[in-house]
């Protein structure tokens, strides 16, 4: 979609990515242009570098972010190229990071090679609903999206490749198939059911390994990566681009269509100029939020597009809720403070909160045993029931919002659900009940 060229300031934050924050290497003052670099990861850490995705002049620097102000109308095909020599060095020095929305350094997933017989996954779930990004990149890209599955094939030493997507997706389904050269590429047809595109629920599909919520894909000798991060890798190698340019979805109450497509939307970008754009808000919505329903996080018009940015999501109007709400927080949806915060906005005092029976505490937060596949949530409704909550907000995915569906309404529990505000602004179906298994 044509957007317009603004003379607006550009923010690009030093933390875009798991790891340490990147370095800034300009100064306040220095004219800048498009593909340079103006921060460097920290040597001998996990980090990533940020390039500049405009033409413009430094304005302020913080350790937080750099701002730049954009001072012509840029060229999107002009950028100054990386240097490196080989796929790796080019991949380190261009800044991609894992774009299903983690944002691991991608130069530290492929630094190590597969054993005999592993096998590279290349993740086009698009999981999230609303999010059509990657998948109208697959349509129009086949080829390069095959070239650059090829080139990460030699990069790893993978005897073969798995694309993972979505039954439903016919047209990208087609365009891969035209340029796959041999069955050391394959497609793997996925249910669409949330989350089957988790990466650990990516491994179960295709290899039948149920990997321990502490293990990785290297444990399965694999590699899992997503489609959008292979399409910027053959962008890196093919045209010697840095990543400053990322595809978002942008959906919602708009004064356009309800959901778009912006293609490489420079890094940088505030999320105010992208819903302008885009048509501008509806007068009356409850949130934006940048991500996808079930994981985004809430956001602000003038908060920057990041690199892993999938999803600009204006949402209808908070529902109004009970006085007292009970939370059920899934490890593969929304957490427990962003369930606070939606309860909140519904006007209803949290009764209780309750995790999902798969939910297994790690590090950082928590990962379910088994992404999609529940045993069931009877006890933990029932505890919140005996808590007060007169209805229930959940963040469960497909299965375990079965289970829930299963008993709650016997209880005389209303059930809400995190993605309920997104999806209700699209006029997509609410996720509840799911009429067949899977």
């Amino acid at each position: 979609m044509e957007r317009r060229n603004s003379m607006q300031n550009y923010k690009f934050l030093m933390k875009q990515h798991i790891g340490q924050l990147s370095i800034p290497i300009v100064k306040q003052g220095d004219i800048v242009k498009r593909g340079q670099l103006i921060a460097k990861k920290v040597q001998g850490v996990i980090g990533s570098n940020i390039h500049s995705s405009i033409n413009g002049k430094v304005t302020s620097i913080t350790d937080e972010y750099i701002e730049i102000k954009r001072d012509c109308q840029v060229n999107t095909n002009e950028y100054i190229k990386l240097n490196g020599n080989t796929p790796l060095e080019l991949i380190e020095e261009s800044g991609i990071v894992g774009l299903g929305g983690a944002g691991f350094p991608t130069y530290i997933k492929l630094s190590k090679a597969l054993n005999p017989g592993g096998i590279l996954i290349v993740n086009a779930a698009e999981c999230e609903p609303i999010l059509t990004h990657n998948i109208q990149m697959i349509e129009k890209n086949g080829e390069k999206i095959i070239q650059g599955i090829q080139i990460v094939m030699d990069i790893v030493h993978a005897q073969n490749s798995i694309i993972a997507i979505k039954e439903k997706h016919k047209k990208a389904i087609d365009s891969l198939k035209k340029y796959i050269p041999s069955n050391k590429i394959k497609i793997h047809l996925l249910p669409d059911i949330y989350p089957v595109g988790e990466e650990r629920s990516i491994i179960r599909q295709v290899k039948g390994t149920v990997l321990d919520v502490n293990q990785l894909p290297f444990s399965a000798n694999a590699i899992v990566i997503n489609a959008e991060t292979i399409y910027r890798i053959y962008e890196a190698i093919e045209y010697k681009k840095p990543f400053i340019d990322k595809d978002i979805t942008i959906a919602g109450k708009l004064n356009g269509d309800l959901i778009q497509v912006f293609e490489d939307v420079p890094i940088g970008s505030k999320v105010g100029q992208l819903i302008e754009d885009a048509g501008g808000c509806s007068s009356e919505y409850g949130e934006i939020i940048m991500g996808g329903p079930f994981t985004g996080k809430r956001t602000s018009i003038d908060s920057p597009i990041v690199k892993t940015t999938g999803g600009i999501i204006v949402t209808e109007t908070f529902l109004k809720g009970p006085d007292k709400i009970g939370l059920l927080v899934c490890a593969c949806g929304a957490d427990r403070e962003r369930l606070i915060q939606i309860a909140k906005d519904m006007g209803s005092e949290v009764s209780g909160i309750e995790y999902c029976k798969q939910a297994q505490k790690v590090k950082n937060g928590y990962k379910c045993e088994n992404p999609g596949k529940c045993p069931g949530q009877v006890q933990k409704i029932l505890s919140l029931k005996k808590s007060g909550a007169k209805a229930l907000l959940i963040s469960n995915c497909s299965d375990c919002t079965n289970t829930v569906m299963s008993c709650a309404p016997k209880l005389n529990l209303p059930v809400y659900h995190c993605t309920d505000g997104a999806l209700r602004a699209v006029n997509h179906k609410l996720i509840r009940k799911l009429k067949k298994k899977y």
